[in-house]
């Protein structure tokens, strides 16, 4: 359930399969702050405009980052049975080719997160990598020209170097040493930095962060350049330093509907980490996330809505809606909701709730969305519902939340995307990126 950087390249391909195969993906996230104090004025205010918020939110997060994103992959199998995988990936940014990344802690957030036991070594120690358009081409610039190294720790880059110049004057041909705790992006650097200085070296990374060195001829060393089999191939390399960002672009992809709980802040850090700074224009930004993802919804302007159609009792967290959907009798004639069931490899979540961990999150996030809309079919129509709805069922009685995403304390309710109800019949079809068909933000009420 938990991935780092150590594990991430090989468990990548299986998640793109499982992504695939889902009916929906949800996600959650943790960041180091989540509203900047850093100018005046950029607290939230009930009398926002949604430009006004947006402005103030671009400022929070160009300054705070990302130490944790959940993500939970909805499977429906054969019969009424959702399967859930859900992961807890520990980001940390980029360090290798780019300019240095600084980013914020607010106290507070750190604070609480702590007091849910978040562990930071994890972030610091083992955070997958990622970048944006902007980093990934500062990046394959400095690897085109062989500059490929990072800001941080020249000691150990040093360290490494001398003992390898050292041992080399007196190696033979096809002689070996092993440079060991090389941690992360260190792995990589050792290499290139070694490789690019000494012609008559070859190098290969071991298990347990190490690296193999060996003295070799100029000759053999071009042949072994040559082989596909050397890991600091340049498309390795940039494979390597992308990190996350190659996941979420299988999800920009496939066009899977992306489910949260009040996301502005998470739709906001997608774009400006993995995607493109964030825009000075709120429409840009808006217009942006609708063609990375066409299908949003967020589970918070669901039950909201539901508070007023269903008799649902007013909620204040996740957590909260979700142990009032699985313990109500909201619906006692209908059919029974799906069955959500965790996948082996995460069943720690059915054992013990664990707020605040964004895997969890994703999982319950995921789970409120198919049992609010298991309830909102079984009221919205006097014919018997099938035993199985389909989720193409309910992404129709859906249709008034799709793209609607939560507005927390301002002027309006929810920023409208575009319009639902054209745009739902199409995605039942085949979920593909329209032309902005409607701009508007939804009123209270």
């Amino acid at each position: 359930m938990d991935v780092g950087a150590e594990d991430f390249a090989q468990r990548l391909p299986r998640l793109r399969r499982r992504i695939l195969r889902a009916a929906f993906v949800a996600l959650d996230m943790e960041f180091t702050g989540l509203h900047s104090t850093y100018l005046q004025n950029n607290e939230p205010s009930l009398f926002d405009s949604p430009v006004e918020r947006y402005l103030k939110a671009r400022q929070s997060v160009q300054r705070f980052t990302l130490v944790q994103l959940g993500l939970a992959i909805f499977s429906k199998e054969n019969s009424n049975k959702y399967v859930v995988h859900s992961y807890n990936f520990f980001l940390f940014p980029s360090t290798l080719g780019i300019r240095d990344v600084e980013f914020t802690l607010s106290a507070s957030s750190i604070q609480f997160l702590s007091h849910y036991g978040f562990d930071y070594n994890k972030f610091l120690k083992d955070g997958i990598p990622y970048m944006n358009e902007v980093q990934e081409k500062i990046f394959r610039q400095h690897l085109l020209a062989g500059t490929c190294t990072s800001n941080a720790d020249r000691d150990v880059l040093k360290k490494a170097i001398d003992e390898v110049t050292s041992w080399i004057a007196a190696a033979k041909e096809e002689d070996t040493m092993i440079l060991q705790d090389l941690n992360g992006y260190h792995m990589i650097e050792v290499q290139l930095v070694l490789r690019q200085a000494l012609e008559n070296v070859w190098t290969e990374p071991l298990e347990d962060k190490k690296v193999m060195v060996k003295k070799v001829s100029p000759e053999h060393r071009q042949l072994l350049e040559n082989s596909p089999y050397d890991h600091c191939q340049k498309k390795l390399i940039l494979l390597s330093a992308r990190g996350f960002t190659n996941l979420f672009q299988i999800l920009v992809k496939v066009k899977k509907p992306l489910v949260g709980h009040n996301m502005l802040m998470d739709l906001m850090h997608l774009h400006d980490k993995f995607y493109r700074p964030l825009p000075e224009s709120y429409e840009e930004f808006k217009r942006n996330i609708h063609n990375l993802f066409p299908v949003i919804i967020d589970t918070k302007t669901v039950t909201k809505s539901m508070q007023k159609k269903c008799l649902f009792p007013r909620v204040s967290s996740l957590l909260e809606a979700y142990a009032v959907l699985c313990s109500s009798n909201l619906n006692p004639k209908g059919p029974p909701c799906p069955v959500i069931a965790l996948a082996s490899g995460c069943s720690r979540y059915a054992e013990k709730e664990s707020p605040h961990e964004a895997g969890y999150d994703a999982f319950l996030c995921g789970s409120v969305l198919l049992m609010s809309a298991h309830l909102l079919l079984c009221r919205s129509t006097d014919n018997v519902v099938e035993a199985e709805p389909s989720f193409s069922q309910y992404l129709t009685v859906l249709a008034e939340h799709v793209n609607k995403v939560n507005f927390i304390r301002g002027g309006v309710s929810s920023i409208v995307r575009m319009n639902c109800r054209i745009f739902l019949g199409k995605i039942l079809l085949a979920v593909i990126p329209l032309p902005w068909l409607f701009m508007s933000e939804a009123g209270q009420g």
